[in-house]
């Protein structure tokens, strides 16, 4: 099925379920992106740039405080296979929602801009909870962002509304006041600010991570939006002290699972299994089998630690429930939820 058809085909039921309607530009995306024509890239502003410049210095002291306090991580975290220090020395820390470390987008043959053109029209097909006019992209620290639709889009913002569909139809998250949440492996504080931004009522959200870059980019990040406040950077060596201060009810894990070794996994489902946390959503890197295993880079299976740490299964969806779009739209992957046993 071309794309064109099977946007056509989310657009129709954006109109019959939200009352969307298409756009004369977004009439034209659908009708030559099987022409091979691309859509529109939005004109966006890229934040504070002078500022970022500053303060994103490899010798901020912050930053250098952070790798002070990493240095004192468990062994089992010191050496992930993938983020080592030439890896993360390949970004400029200032533009680090463009193509870097935190969001890879090239190379890969489903972020081309069609990907993304499928990828909004299914959000805008099963957005019921109307985050893409709640959220919105202003294209800060270099994202890579389209004009689709009549909105400015981009993974980030197309990533999170689907994250956190899953999590409120599963788990009814937009219902439940005081959420307190513990973001494993936060990156730039992508999801913390979307959903902060589109669940005022939640409670404690912690950044947790043994990357220093990734814990002075996301304080960093999260100010900028305002976010004072409503979250905690919490290194990998302080993860104890924050959960015995924090109760905490929700663990996510996206992507960041994959990169790192079986021993860092289990390092991580021991502290989740010793502070009681009840549920733990987990979003894998494709890795060649599209996120349908828990696998990380490398192969080895995750599955067994997360079972052995007390957690069962309780749902496990494709991010696109269209097998079609599955295939074809950006960064297909699957979503998975457990939940901490009573036994356990």
């Amino acid at each position: 099925m071309k794309i064109a058809t099977l946007a056509q085909k989310l657009a129709d039921r954006a109109a019959r379920c939200f009352g969307y309607r298409l756009t004369p530009q977004s009439l034209l995306d659908l009708y030559q992106i099987g022409d091979g024509v691309r859509p529109t890239p939005a004109r966006l502003k890229t934040g504070p740039t002078a500022d970022s410049a500053v303060y994103m210095r490899r010798d901020n002291p912050r930053l250098l405080e952070l790798r002070t306090l990493c240095a004192g991580l468990d062994p089992a975290l010191k050496t992930p296979p993938l983020w080592t220090d030439e890896y993360t020395s390949q970004t400029d820390l200032s533009d680090f929602r463009g193509h870097s470390v935190w969001v890879w987008q090239r190379g890969n043959p489903n972020f081309h801009e069609r990907a993304y053109l499928l990828a909004a029209y299914y959000v805008l097909a099963y957005d019921r909870l109307g985050l893409m006019e709640k959220l919105t992209e202003d294209g800060a620290f270099g994202a890579i962002a389209y004009e689709i639709a009549g909105r400015q889009v981009s993974r980030d913002l197309l990533d999170s509304i689907l994250e956190i569909d899953f999590l409120d139809r599963h788990l009814k998250i937009t219902s439940r006041p005081r959420l307190s949440v513990l973001d494993i492996g936060a990156g730039y504080g992508r999801l913390a600010h979307r959903m902060l931004t589109a669940l005022p009522s939640l409670g404690t959200y912690l950044c947790a991570d043994a990357i220093p870059e990734s814990s002075f980019v996301c304080e960093y990040y999260l100010r900028f939006r305002g976010l004072v406040g409503r979250f905690k950077i919490v290194p990998a060596t302080e993860i104890d002290a924050a959960l015995v201060l924090a109760r905490t009810d929700l663990a996510i894990n996206i992507h960041s699972f994959s990169e790192c070794s079986l021993d860092a996994v289990e390092w991580w489902m021991a502290r989740l299994a010793a502070h009681a946390v009840k549920y733990f959503m987990i979003v894998p890197n494709a890795c060649g089998h599209d996120g349908h295993l828990l696998r990380n880079n490398a192969g080895a299976d995750m599955l067994p630690l997360i079972e052995r740490s007390g957690y069962r299964l309780v749902a496990k969806e494709p991010k696109y429930s269209d097998p079609e779009v599955q295939k074809l739209a950006l960064n297909p992957t699957w979503f998975w939820l457990f939940e901490r046993g009573k036994e356990a």
